[in-house]
């Protein structure tokens, strides 16, 4: 019989993304007999171990305030001047109002049937040690995302407990003394050629060199044969900023990790992916712009909610576009509640685009569409012509929904350069959209 393990690598607050990807898992039939979280990958971890089920994580995601993740330390540390700053806040946002909202249950996880790790960096002896899930408490969950700089370690007797990615960011090897003949390494990390200028992009580079290299270094010395497989992002994914202030959802992250994860497994291979650094290689993303649309109405006599969020390159037909992606969910009670989207995608033709995906019911795809009338004026309200849209799904259910005011408002709102670098090529991304029309964009 085999022996599975989940390996859940950081990747801050977008860890969000984790939960599509174990809700796909799930729904492919996969368990595991043993979790383990580094990082932000705690936070998954804990949820899993406190019992809920990939719906509830997505719901809780949803409703959490991630400027709960911020929290001041006590002011006397700020007068004392930036050289003597233990960090920028501290833990106490994480641990009283993050993880109640993610649900996370020390005692559940403590008690967990399948067994758990978490991951941290011993400072003292400057060694990653795996706490199991009977010894973790809330405050040992935030030092092992208490990432330096930001956040302060926690010190206990005698040790310095603090996050293990600069040590490393996924613990295969845990799970390969626990037995595991399969591993499934959930990556948050970005492995990329683009190098960015300033601070921010900087830390996060060497958190990407010293995170990537572990790894590799890892997979090298294992000592022994296991299958190793990894779901990733094609393109990294947008880093904390950008979800801390609104630029993207959890919803949008929850989405796309349930379409990467997808992805993966319509084309898995039993055997695995290469042991080497292929195995977290992403592509630089292209040029173009992200929006996020929410459209209603009621099909078969209750309420449906299709809220999408397009990625758009510019230009799309360029001869390596990889085509107009969408990810999303639909909220309809007779699907049993919020659905989320697969193998989503955006076409136009003459007179309109098309939102086409795949949804899972029953254990069964069915194929989902919605199509908008499109104006070819590429004025400055893109969507004025496109209020109503025509729903079908493999059920047989169809009808119209529509983009109301205040919807098209916040679309609009919404729309954010991606693979730009600099506020130069972010205004040029959003300026060409803006000249050359949604419609337009889609069907060059």
């Amino acid at each position: 019989m085999t022996r599975r393990s989940l390996v859940l690598a950081g990747g801050g607050m977008r860890v969000a993304w984790q939960t599509g990807v174990v809700r796909a898992l799930r729904e492919h039939g996969l368990s595991f007999d043993h979790v383990d979280g580094t990082s932000g990958g705690i936070m998954t971890t804990g949820m899993l171990l406190s019992g809920q089920d990939p719906a509830e994580m997505g719901r809780r995601w949803s409703e959490l305030d991630v400027r709960d993740f911020s929290s001041p330390l006590p002011l006397q540390d700020y007068l004392r001047g930036p050289w003597a700053l233990p960090a920028i806040g501290d833990a106490d946002g994480v641990v009283r109002r993050v993880f109640p909202a993610l649900g996370i249950d020390v005692e559940a996880v403590r008690s967990s049937p399948v067994p758990g790790t978490f991951n941290m960096v011993d400072f003292v002896t400057k060694t990653c040690v795996a706490v199991p899930n009977t010894e973790i408490d809330l405050e040992l969950m935030a030092a092992g995302m208490s990432l330096p700089l930001f956040m302060p370690p926690l010190r206990r007797g005698g040790r310095v407990w603090t996050d293990a990615v600069w040590v490393q960011d996924a613990n295969v090897g845990e799970s390969l003394r626990r037995g595991a003949d399969e591993v499934w390494l959930v990556w948050c990390i970005g492995n990329s050629p683009y190098w960015g200028d300033g601070p921010l992009e900087q830390y996060v580079h060497m958190i990407e060199m010293s995170a990537n290299g572990a790894l590799f270094a890892e997979l090298a010395s294992a000592g022994r044969p296991f299958v190793l497989h990894v779901v990733k992002p094609t393109y990294p994914l947008p880093l904390d900023p950008e979800f801390f202030t609104g630029r993207i959802t959890a919803d949008t992250l929850v989405a796309m990790g349930y379409r990467d994860t997808w992805d993966y497994l319509d084309g898995v291979d039993p055997s695995g992916v290469a042991k080497d650094p292929s195995c977290t290689a992403m592509q630089d993303p292209p040029r173009g712009v992200r929006f996020r649309e929410r459209t209603r109405g009621r099909i078969g006599g209750a309420d449906l909610v299709l809220d999408v969020t397009v990625e758009l390159p510019l230009p799309v037909g360029g001869a390596a576009s990889p085509g107009v992606r969408v990810v999303g969910h639909i909220d309809h009670e007779p699907w049993g509640g919020r659905v989320l989207l697969a193998g989503g995608r955006a076409e136009a033709d003459d007179t309109g685009l098309v939102y086409t995906a795949r949804v899972r019911l029953d254990g069964k795809w069915q194929e989902v569409s919605a199509r908008h009338e499109l104006t070819d004026d590429p004025g400055p309200d893109l969507w004025s012509d496109a209020r109503t849209v025509a729903f079908r799904a493999g059920d047989g259910s169809s009808g119209q929904l529509e983009l109301g005011l205040r919807d098209a408002a916040r679309a609009l709102a919404s729309v954010e350069p991606t693979g730009a670098h600099g506020f130069r090529s972010r205004a040029e991304a959003v300026a060409e959209l803006a000249r050359i029309g949604l419609r337009r964009a889609l069907a060059t």
